[in-house]
């Protein structure tokens, strides 16, 4: 399902970032996060543009779930819980690891015919119990092996080879491309491969969050209707415990968010305001803090996106600063009054 129209890709150049972020240390600017912004209002319109929001970037597992949408469009059977963990970037709990079994089990595969990365539990304490049980990396445990899992099952149920399903040109990544085009509006720059080694496609910051938005105010009976609300009641399962996303989804009503790495986030609201962010370096304590930010500047009560302000900086074993958020990025005051 592609739209009648798409814009040109987004120029392959390096990025115009710009500060979005500042490190404070005892009320002085200690260091600068550079990145991108966007904020859409409710018809699409660009409300705030930070740095270069048209330049072509990776969304990373901020993608996943217009990943996800293309699988629904195609037949992908899933819902709600199991949905959920099909675009999440987990941590791997037990409960993860028991989701990923049970996909593979519908589709009538096992762990080994999963072509992702192996590797460890993404969540810390889980990693670090997994060690301690002497355990090793394994494709399960990667945190995308619940995206890898859909995509095989989807390819048995419609007959596409499965040995291949990571290939550029296999008709699932085609799909999935094709589903990229059309939410973003864009055509994709650049075909590369993630880190869990499916194909990722370029778009820019600004088409990803359009694509956000669609899948957010998205009519029911859609395939982007069944995503938004699986991620909207499972947010765990696309992530998990104590993880900023499922956080942020559990603060905000109705909200519908995915991180991705190297400092890529995006949100939507179900009146259609969204948000897009990257952060140049990756770092996330600036991605947590810009994103909240950025949801404000939309519109969002900020007393909703309190506990979003980033991790503390110290000193001493003490706070004494933190990462503040350039001030274009500030909420809008209330309407002056008008005086005689």
């Amino acid at each position: 399902m592609r739209s009648s129209f798409l814009a040109d890709a987004p120029a392959i150049r390096e990025p115009r970032h710009a500060p979005v972020a500042h490190v404070m240390r005892g009320g002085l600017i200690e260091g600068v996060h550079y990145g991108s912004v966007v904020v859409l209002d409710d018809g699409g319109g660009v409300r705030l543009g930070i740095g270069d929001i048209e330049a072509a970037c990776y969304p990373r597992s901020a993608l996943k779930p217009v990943q996800a949408v293309a699988m629904v469009r195609a037949g992908l059977p899933l819902d709600g819980a199991l949905l959920s963990l099909a675009m999440g970037s987990h941590s791997g709990e037990e409960h993860h690891l028991a989701g990923v079994r049970l996909i593979l089990e519908l589709a009538g595969l096992t762990e080994a015919d999963l072509r992702n990365v192996p590797d460890l539990p993404y969540g810390p304490a889980v990693r670090d119990a997994w060690v301690r049980e002497g355990r090793g990396p394994s494709r399960l445990a990667q945190n995308c092996s619940g995206k890898h899992a859909a995509m095989l099952y989807l390819c048995k149920l419609s007959g596409w080879p499965l040995e291949s399903y990571l290939d550029a040109d296999h008709p699932l990544q085609r799909t999935i491309a094709e589903a990229v085009e059309d939410l973003t509006g864009q055509r994709v720059a650049n075909v590369t491969v993630d880190g869990c080694g499916a194909p990722l496609f370029a778009v820019s910051l600004h088409g990803l969050a359009r694509a956000a938005a669609r899948i957010a105010t998205a009519a029911p009976d859609t395939a982007e209707h069944r995503v938004a609300g699986a991620l909207r009641l499972h947010p765990e399962m696309a992530s998990g415990a104590g993880r900023d996303s499922a956080a942020l989804m559990r603060a905000v009503p109705g909200l519908l968010t995915k991180d991705g790495f190297e400092g890529v986030h995006l949100a939507a609201l179900p009146d259609g305001r969204a948000v897009a962010v990257k952060i140049s370096d990756g770092a996330d304590r600036a991605r947590v803090a810009v994103t909240a930010a950025a949801l404000a500047r939309a519109g969002v009560e900020p007393r909703l996106l309190a506990g979003f302000t980033g991790e503390p900086v110290t000193g001493g074993g003490r706070a004494v600063g933190g990462i503040r958020p350039v001030a274009a990025l500030d909420p809008p005051g209330p309407p002056a009054t008008a005086t005689a």
